[in-house]
């Protein structure tokens, strides 16, 4: 992974999303397990994981290439503590959204798409 520079806690619903700031890459890189949260408005730590362990495995099975775009970066916890975490890019974060069918991802969803020239759609361009 290239060097990083700023880390940041994002809110979205007032819920904290942390963020990873890539300079070589120049682009955030967002916890899954926040995004993961927010979308299932749950401050769990266990059941986003568990969550976000089942919906992983899931999508490997069906080929989806939103797993394979998931990198890991060290974010702080909520211990203080330092861990190895999936984080995914903006574009990623629109792809998760949209394997969420509730409102929180449409918001997410129609909130961010300004910014990326095609929409994501299960991972597949529209």
């Amino acid at each position: 992974m290239s060097k990083i520079n700023k880390i940041s806690i994002r809110f979205f619903d007032d819920r904290e999303v942390r963020a990873i700031w890539d300079n070589e890459k120049s682009k955030w890189w967002f916890s899954v397990l926040d995004i993961v949260g927010v979308l299932n408005a749950q401050d769990d730590y266990t059941k986003n994981r568990n969550y976000w362990k089942y919906l992983k495995n899931k999508l490997k099975k069906e080929n989806n290439e939103l797993v394979s775009v998931t990198n890991q970066l060290k974010l702080m916890a909520s211990d203080g503590k330092h861990y190895m975490t999936d984080v995914l890019d903006n574009a990623g974060v629109l792809s998760l959204a949209a394997c969420f069918p509730n409102t929180k991802a449409d918001d997410l969803w129609s909130t961010s798409t300004p910014h990326l020239p095609t929409r994501l759609v299960a991972g597949k361009p529209l």
